[in-house]
């Protein structure tokens, strides 16, 4: 009797079987569809009942502002995953295809939209005729949008080259630019604000997008022993980004809405009802990473703590499009 070896894409019983990346693929589709919602629908939602006026185009101020900061994190987690993983003695070789080019593209769009807005006075262009680039040059919000659009764009180009590593110069530019935006110079105190935003930004961006890439890495990986220990290595340092998150977040939220009036805000603003939001995800957060590393730790199989971990992303990932929606809402307090 001769043994056939099944043809590519059909079963062992004749069937054709599924390929296996389809089906992470369209979760991933479906989870980027839903997370759009947030920024898309948010607005409304937040401001029902506030009194407060919405900015024009605030949904779509905000899903740019969310791929923007998408766009951030990829990279920077990914390059902050390679340092760790080229610290650990052993590690395997094989690492998984940067994402860098096309989140650079992608900020760089979302970059071009916000700029585009920010050049007709912060009012949604309705044709090419209502731009005025020039004048992004005269005001301050007008060339830090410009320097956001040519930083992506450089980061993109250091993405493609010998020297990927390079690419973290233009993506720090680019957090220091939206640190700089998120806080004008009319505001009391904008040094120490754009200060916090910029460490907030920044932690946030390693957290999420090294989580990302760390369980990418782990899934090419044969060796287990190396895979819990780059998990470890990374959980360790995620507790310090997370100490960070957690301290810059409550300062910033305090300079915006003061102790004595912060509970009545969370609840009759709509600043104040997507921070609320973003609190209670990273409560979730935190519990997934508490979980995560426990299951790390005590577990006869340290990877089973990529389950809690996976959960962890999708859930950061609300997160990002809660903080697109954030810097869209007006703000509460007056300066």
């Amino acid at each position: 009797m001769t043994l056939t070896r099944p043809s590519p894409g059909v079963s062992a019983g004749g069937e054709p079987a599924g390929r296996p990346g389809v089906g992470r693929a369209v979760a991933v589709l479906v989870l980027v569809a839903l997370a759009a919602l947030i920024p898309l629908l948010g607005p409304s939602a937040a401001l029902h009942g506030t009194g407060e006026a919405p900015a024009p185009g605030t949904a779509g101020i905000a899903l740019l502002r969310t791929v923007l900061f998408a766009a951030l994190c990829v990279p920077l987690g990914e390059l902050f995953l390679r340092r760790l993983a080229r610290s650990m003695p052993g590690t395997p070789p094989a690492m998984p295809r940067s994402w860098a080019p096309y989140a650079a593209a992608a900020g760089f769009v979302a970059a071009l939209g916000l700029a585009s807005v920010v050049s007709t006075g912060n009012l949604v262009p309705t044709s090419p005729a209502d731009l005025d680039v020039g004048g992004l040059y005269a005001s301050r919000d007008g060339k830090l949008a410009l320097l956001e659009v040519n930083a992506f764009a450089v980061a993109g180009l250091c993405a493609l080259s010998r020297r990927p590593a390079t690419q973290v110069w233009p993506l720090a530019a680019v957090a220091v630019a939206e640190s700089l935006r998120a806080h004008p110079t009319t505001e009391h105190g904008p040094l120490l604000g754009s200060g916090l935003t910029l460490v907030h930004l920044l932690c946030a961006s390693l957290w999420a997008g090294g989580l990302l890439y760390a369980l990418r890495t782990l899934r090419g990986w044969d060796d287990r022993e190396a895979g819990a220990a780059l998990l470890g290595l990374y959980a360790r340092v995620a507790a310090v980004l997370l100490a960070a998150v957690t301290a810059t977040g409550v300062w910033s939220s305090l300079r915006r809405m003061p102790s004595d009036t912060i509970l009545e805000q969370l609840t009759d603003t709509a600043y104040g009802r997507a921070l609320l939001a973003k609190v209670i995800l990273m409560v979730a957060v935190a519990a997934l990473a508490l979980w995560a590393r426990i299951r790390l730790r005590r577990a006869a199989d340290p990877l089973t703590a990529c389950t809690p971990a996976r959960a962890e992303v999708v859930v950061l990932g609300v997160v990002v499009a809660l903080s697109g929606l954030l810097t869209a809402l007006p703000v509460p307090i007056r300066w």
